[in-house]
């Protein structure tokens, strides 16, 4: 085995990954510079404060916060590794932007002394780890970089896919396998090091395009069966049939496991990493991009049967449960419930809509300002309603008695109060 890690992390990116990675490793005694953009974000993490909700994460900034070992700042410093956590978004043609991994790699080439890790957790296309070697070269033309040669490199470059489920990030950050894939293979081994002072799970190493490729496929896997799920719910509507109860019956056999339905696919993994295999080869993926198009109309779908069901009213008020892309956490990345309320809003501008998110204090940017939305808390919305349209199944909504619904219009996308 290699020699245990040592020294100090600069983890650029403070949000879903970035965060819970930098408390992983200050609890257990590496000194984290966190870096962040966003003043806020850096001042609330620098006061031992979380910026987002996430279990079990506030009172691990505020215990490595206060034994010293986790710092924030909006400055990149010397560091022995650093960890690129930043989105990867897709463009308006839905490649992947790889502008944030770009710049993240450009303020990290002027601090690079020689012997230092470089680890991309970022999600991204097969080649961009094996880039950011490329880019620091452009920037460092004194270092040898590892897509150069077989040789020792003065910066070892790896790519570490994060593969956890919000909700329980910093549970499954610890025991869950760990996917790392160097430009080299003494990369691959360095960057290992790293990791193991944190995981308990298996960390397998490869090649770098390898390991970004797995997570695409790990997160298109996902895209297809739920898609499987969505379009099945379809064609049960249409036929009248019970879709939960469907596949209640189905799930029954010993080698049949049907995924639930829903208004879409959120998140910032699966509903948009398979794009990137999509643009990779858009000629031969075509059931991954029929499961994306399947997943991503779902929304417009929603909002129409729910304008069909407001329709038996002069005038309607229809409270929307739920903003974030799942249950029980306060993340609205390409939620599809999101995208139901826009829809709806836009389809019938004379409809009253209430929104209830209790992980948010206010609406998203792309609701705030529309005159027919409004924010409510949800016994004020319900009782206001004609019909309640179930979008997120917080505990906080499936634990709502039915006797509260009575007498209104009921349309649950998620099968919670069946």
């Amino acid at each position: 085995m290699d020699e245990p890690f040592s020294g100090t992390v600069a983890i650029l990116g403070l949000g879903y990954i970035g965060l819970p990675t930098a408390v992983a490793l200050a609890t257990r005694g590496v000194d984290v510079i966190g870096v962040d953009v966003d003043d806020a974000t850096v001042e609330a993490v620098a006061a031992g404060r979380i910026p987002f909700v996430e279990p079990d994460l506030a009172i691990g900034v505020s215990g490595a916060v206060g034994m010293g070992r986790l710092t924030a700042t909006t400055t990149v410093p010397e560091a022995d590794a650093y960890v690129i956590a930043v989105p990867t978004p897709f463009n308006g043609d839905r490649t992947a932007d790889l502008s944030f991994v770009r710049a993240a790699a450009a303020s990290i080439a002027p601090k690079l002394r020689g012997g230092e890790l470089v680890v991309l957790e970022s999600t991204s296309p097969p080649g961009t780890t094996e880039q950011v070697s490329r880019w620091i070269k452009g920037l460092r033309p004194d270092l040898a970089m590892p897509h150069e040669d077989e040789g020792v490199p003065d910066v070892h470059v790896a790519h570490c896919p994060e593969r956890v489920l919000p909700g329980r990030i910093m549970i499954e950050m610890i025991t869950n396998d760990r996917v790392i894939g160097g430009v080299t293979p003494r990369c691959a081994a360095r960057a290992a090091a790293l990791y193991r002072v944190f995981t308990q799970g298996e960390i397998l190493t490869t090649d770098a395009a390898s390991a970004e490729m797995a997570k695409l496929v790990e997160n298109a896997s996902r895209d297809v069966n739920i898609a499987f799920a969505n379009e099945l719910s379809l064609i049960c509507e249409q036929a009248k049939l019970d879709v939960w109860e469907v596949i209640r019956l189905a799930n029954r056999h010993p080698r049949v496991q049907i995924l639930n339905p829903g208004p879409g696919v959120g998140g910032h993994c699966i509903a948009v990493d398979p794009w990137f295999i999509v643009g990779m080869a858009p000629e031969l993926s075509r059931l991954i991009r029929t499961a994306r198009e399947v997943n991503d109309s779902k929304p417009r779908h929603v909002a129409e049967m729910v304008l069909e069901r407001a329709a038996r009213f002069r005038q309607p008020t229809v409270a929307c449960l739920g903003l974030a892309f799942k249950a029980d956490i306060d993340d609205l990345r390409e939620s599809p419930a999101v995208d139901v309320v826009e829809t709806l809003a836009d389809l019938a501008p004379e409809l009253d809509i209430r929104v209830s998110e209790p992980f948010a204090r206010e609406l998203p940017a792309t609701l705030s300002g529309r005159p027919n939305v409004r924010m409510q808390p949800v016994g004020e919305a319900i009782d206001e309603a004609d019909i309640v349209v179930l979008l997120v199944d917080h505990s906080q909504f499936t634990s709502i008695p039915r006797s509260r619904l009575e007498g209104r219009v009921v349309f649950d996308t998620r099968g919670a109060w069946r």
